[in-house]
């Protein structure tokens, strides 16, 4: 599988261009929905700039992190994140801090821009999804070529999935997809609703239901002892979810009854 092109002394990874693709298009959905909300440009691109910084930063750590044991030998690799590495889960944490923060700086709604912001993550998710292609990673467990078209996958990523004499499940290409699907629901809650949050939970849910599934059949998991982390993580997204829901709920009665 080739992962990369070489342009005079220059070196192209897929993997980097995959993320770069996603960052684009995200920033383009957010910039939309930020000028229809009447949100500064300014603040958005700032909001942008810095949850993507410190969110790939954040992503590269949390990987680093989970695996500590092989990383405190090959210090000089913690910064090559064209190789892989980069958990979705610490991008997502650190983003939403930043968030957070600059929805208090700014005296605006969280709610209302994790609503305006999270429909470009999960479409830079569905993008990045096929950076781990190109590398052969975030594969699952060894399946037959046969369960592979049966389950319509397409050629081209079953060829990639023949590594090492055998066929793996391509995890990633069915995140992908069910990512993208969740950017188009997202699209469609947020035009039928103009409640903060509401997008935001569903991203929660999905994605915390998707990714928990998903992990299930992984076999390149981050541990913690005998757990997989990101089960963890996406079990507590699911639940955090529902949470958010019930909470916009109570609100909007409480006020309906004032």
């Amino acid at each position: 599988m080739i992962n990369s092109v070489n342009i005079g002394n220059f070196s192209l990874h897929f993997y980097s261009l995959c993320i770069l693709l996603g960052v684009i298009f995200a920033y383009l959905i957010i910039m939309k929905e930020a000028k229809k909300q009447k949100i500064n440009p300014d603040v958005m691109f700032n909001i942008i700039f810095w949850g993507l910084l410190l969110g790939i930063i954040g992503a590269r750590l949390y990987y680093v992190l989970f695996n500590f044991e092989y990383y405190v030998f090959h210090m000089d690799e913690i910064i090559k994140v064209w190789n892989g590495g980069l958990a979705i889960h610490g991008g997502i944490i650190v983003g939403l801090i930043v968030v957070y923060f600059y929805s208090i700086k700014r005296n605006l709604s969280f709610l209302k821009l994790t609503d305006i912001i999270i429909p470009g993550v999960i479409l830079a998710q569905a993008f990045g999804r096929w950076g781990n292609f190109f590398n052969q990673e975030a594969f699952g467990m060894m399946v037959s070529k046969e369960l592979l078209q049966k389950l319509l996958v397409p050629n081209f990523v079953i060829k990639g999935m023949y590594i090492d004499g055998a066929y793996f499940l391509p995890t990633f290409y069915f995140e992908s997809i069910l990512c993208l699907i969740g950017f188009i629901i997202m699209l469609i809650i947020r035009n039928k609703t103009k409640k903060s949050g509401y997008v935001t939970a569903f991203y929660l849910i999905w994605y915390g239901l998707v990714r928990f599934i998903i992990e299930y059949y992984r076999t390149d998991s981050l541990m913690l002892f005998n757990a997989k982390v990101a089960m963890i993580v996406s079990g507590l997204m699911f639940i955090f979810g529902i949470l958010l829901i019930v909470y916009i709920k109570r609100i909007r009665n409480i006020r309906s009854k004032e």
